[in-house]
């Protein structure tokens, strides 16, 4: 083949066994294999060095999300190049295939509108950051941890460690859980006989002894909020309150709180309500 007498002169340090195709073949294959290792070690290198300029939770998730988009690409143009670098040594005339793949290219594109709307909105989604590798969010109905993301797809697990994977192309609203912060709700009920002032008193005092616990201090932002009587219900009145915390902190903090609220109620002799039928007897 005519590309021998080139590589010979470039690989004649090599071993003689080692000057043909097949073994070349594998050489190069093992030459970008360490290119890619090498790109993704770069990147890797970089991203951590900016991560640890600033201490931000939320910022280093967004700069590990662009990492796995950046690795993507780069390993994408290395795998071309290799395909191409090696059909060429091997003597395989590669323009034919060039023409061969722009005219069916563009013969593809016109029934590739799944791959364009995966490819354009994951490109959207990945680079103003709705989404990150670590948020819990919720789409289409399904809420989970995304454990990757990437142009094509978002793969999400739930507690029940059930993988969803969904095409960029079919996310519409996305709920993102942990953004910025995140706010731990309670729907706090009562017994109709309790004094709804006095309950609301004690809930403030437990939300700021609770910001002083050892445990939740660090997770807790602000002071909770208490909205006050929120609704009747069949056998309780519900006051609602929220504390706001770091992102992925409101369901530690959710129970943390919850078990603090049990243990000063039962202290203190207020009444947690449960379940009452009332039987009214007919008198003859």
């Amino acid at each position: 083949m005519a590309h021998t007498h080139d590589h010979e002169c470039i690989f004649n340090f090599l071993p003689d066994f080692l000057h043909n195709d097949f073994f070349m073949v594998i050489f190069h294959l093992f030459l970008f294999w360490g290119f890619i290792t090498i790109s993704n070690f770069l990147i890797d290198k970089f991203t951590n060095k900016i991560v640890s300029y600033k201490n931000d939770t939320e910022f280093e998730k967004q700069i590990n999300t662009l990492k796995l988009l950046f690795k993507s690409i780069i390993d994408t143009i290395w795998i071309v190049f290799a395909v191409m670098y090696i059909l060429n040594m091997l003597g395989v005339d590669i323009r034919p295939l060039l023409t061969a793949a722009g005219i069916v290219g563009v013969a593809v594109g016109f029934g590739a509108k799944r791959f364009v709307e995966d490819l354009i909105t994951g490109l959207l989604i990945m680079l103003e950051g709705q989404i990150r590798v670590g948020d819990v969010v919720e789409i289409n109905g399904m809420k989970g941890t995304v454990e990757k993301l990437n142009i094509k797809l978002v793969v999400l697990r739930d507690l029940d460690g059930r993988v969803y994977y969904i095409r960029n192309g079919m996310i519409d609203v996305v709920i993102n859980l942990t953004r910025d912060f995140s706010y731990a709700m309670f729907d706090i009920g009562v017994a109709y006989k309790e004094n709804i002032a006095h309950v609301i008193d004690v809930l403030k005092e437990l939300g700021d002894e609770f910001m002083q616990t050892e445990e939740y201090k660090d997770a807790v932002l602000e002071p909770i909020e208490i909205f006050g009587l929120d609704e009747f219900d069949d056998s309780a009145v519900i006051i609602k309150a929220r504390i706001k915390t770091k992102p992925m902190e409101q369901w530690a903090v959710l129970r943390g709180f919850n078990l603090m609220i049990k243990e000063r109620f039962d202290k203190l002799g207020i009444e947690f309500p449960f379940p009452q039928v009332t039987v009214h007897k007919a008198v003859d």
